[in-house]
């Protein structure tokens, strides 16, 4: 029997390398927060002002991803129908024979070709 979702999850989750992620993230922000001090200083409360709209942009994006999403899934598939909701695959392409045609093709220049061939 496969494991829940949760459990695979956590399995997946448990196996990212936490510490070089750890890393990258805390020299990111240390050098976006140098960026920004050199661009813009410390006057005029920019920063206040920067951690305002950081905030209202996390808030926002939690709101979407943790309320609306959710929502929008739920209501393609009980009010439109499961077969509305679900995603479709599309058919495979099929696959041009161009190995065999390139091998035999010569190679020769276009220029070539438009000439008329002398017999």
């Amino acid at each position: 029997m496969p494991l829940p979702l949760r459990a695979r999850l956590q399995k997946y989750v448990a196996a990212w390398p936490w510490r070089r992620v750890g890393i990258l993230a805390g020299i990111s922000l240390l050098l976006a927060l140098m960026l920004v001090i050199y661009l813009f200083g410390v006057s005029d409360h920019f920063f206040g002002r920067l951690f305002s709209a950081f905030f209202v942009l996390c808030w926002l994006l939690a709101v979407t991803f943790l309320a609306v999403v959710p929502f929008v899934t739920w209501a393609t598939a009980h009010w439109f129908g499961r077969g509305w909701a679900e995603v479709s695959t599309p058919a495979p392409r099929p696959r041009r024979a161009s190995a065999g045609v390139a091998a035999a093709r010569s190679h020769s220049s276009p220029a070539a070709s438009r000439r008329p061939e002398k017999s």
